[in-house]
């Protein structure tokens, strides 16, 4: 059997749990960063982090097409050092205005540095055991999501709320990740595309559209959970420092499905981590929804990031069997667009519904998203995945 956790493999896989660490190191807590720093409204906070994730979307069909038409390498090192360089943008930033600013750039270089890490993993996994290395690379994430705001919580009570400190650590971060990648050696086969007439295709897997609406749904209720959960807890619960353990659960059910899922994904069950996946997910965001309680507070993430875990692996092999052999980048790009629209929809509508109507409104919107999600799964994207797949 091929080895699967060859060098290069290694590196891509530590260089993409640096990059994400950076990112999750910060994200639970801006909203609180946004409230105590700005004096931002809930409204507000959603328009700000929206940005980033409009960004992102926007610019992931661009990164498919560049991963898929130059030397990806050469385009992972180029995104991830402007992914690196606009961490400066939130240590300089001194207005509400200046943050925003920066914030929404930002997801530009994450956005196609994220489609250039995912494809070269593809491209060093032997081919043999892609299906268990996809599953395995998503443990990089899932990692960052688990250490990140324990990290992140540490450090703000250890320096009185200094979130510059966390800034500058995040920066750090995001630069070891970047020297971490310049050492990945890359096969002699490069994916690089001749000129041909530039169609829609080369920028969204349109074959895989049904997929996509489906991950969108599981994204937004995810948007709306990640965002908020740390203002809902110290408000409504009076939880003040229980985020870093919601995300760490959440984390170990992430960690927990992939383990497990991954040797299912090895033997072809695609099916059968996706169904568990969306209803497994869909049963946490009901009981976080309905049950305003510390104890189905912290359950709820661990029953979502089980779900999470083995629906998201399977969705991403279903985009790669569903895509020519020279459409990885468009096909790995198409899944995050997916998953960035409804992140971006679920903070923007969370922030909305929570300004007007209360966190309640907003979490009871992402149960209702998610099921709607697993009712089309079942209705639309099982049979069309198997009357369309390649592989």
């Amino acid at each position: 059997m091929e080895k699967l956790w060859n060098g290069n493999y290694i590196k891509i896989w530590t260089g993409n749990f640096l990059i994400h660490f950076s990112f999750t190191l910060i994200v639970p807590l801006l909203p609180l960063y946004l409230n105590e720093t700005f004096g931002a409204s809930k409204d507000t906070i959603g328009l700000v982090l929206a940005g980033y994730s409009v960004v992102a979307l926007m610019v992931r069909p661009l990164g498919g097409y560049l991963v898929d038409s130059f030397p990806r390498k050469t385009v992972l090192l180029i995104c991830n050092f402007f992914f690196v360089a606009l961490f400066i943008g939130y240590i300089a930033a001194a207005s509400l205005t200046v943050f925003a600013v920066f914030r929404t750039l930002h997801g530009a270089p994450f956005g196609a540095t994220t489609v250039a890490a995912t494809t070269v993993a593809i491209d060093v996994l032997p081919s043999s055991r892609r299906s268990e290395g996809i599953g395995y690379y998503g443990l990089s994430n899932n990692l960052s999501t688990a250490l990140g705001p324990v990290v992140a919580i540490a450090v703000l009570n250890a320096s009185d709320r200094d979130f510059t400190l966390l800034f500058q650590l995040s920066l750090l971060l995001a630069l070891a990740g970047l020297v971490i990648d310049a050492s990945i050696k890359m096969p002699d086969r490069q994916p690089i595309r001749k000129a041909s007439v530039i169609s829609l295709d080369r920028f969204f897997l349109l074959r895989g559209w049904r997929e996509a609406l489906a991950i969108s749904t599981y994204s937004f209720s995810y948007g709306v959970l990640s965002t908020y959960v740390a203002i809902y807890g110290k408000e409504t619960l009076e939880i003040n420092n229980g985020t870093g353990l919601f995300f760490m659960l959440f984390a170990i059910g992430l960690i927990v499905s992939r383990l497990t899922g991954a040797h299912a994904l090895a033997k072809g069950q695609i099916h059968r981590n996706a169904s568990m996946g969306v209803l497994t997910a869909f049963a946490g965001y009901l009981l976080f929804a309905t049950l305003h309680h510390p104890l189905a507070y912290y359950a709820s993430a661990f029953i979502v990031g089980l779900g999470n875990g083995h629906m998201y692996p399977a969705f991403q092999n279903m985009f790669i069997d569903l895509a020519e052999h020279d459409q990885r980048g468009t096909a790995n790009s198409s899944i995050l667009t997916a998953w960035d629209i409804g992140v971006g929809m679920g903070v923007l509508c969370g922030g909305v519904l929570s300004e007007h109507l209360g966190y309640g409104s907003a979490f009871y919107a992402a149960a209702l998203v998610n099921g709607l999600g697993a009712v089309w799964y079942f209705l639309h994207v099982h049979g069309h995945f198997e009357r369309c797949r390649l592989r």
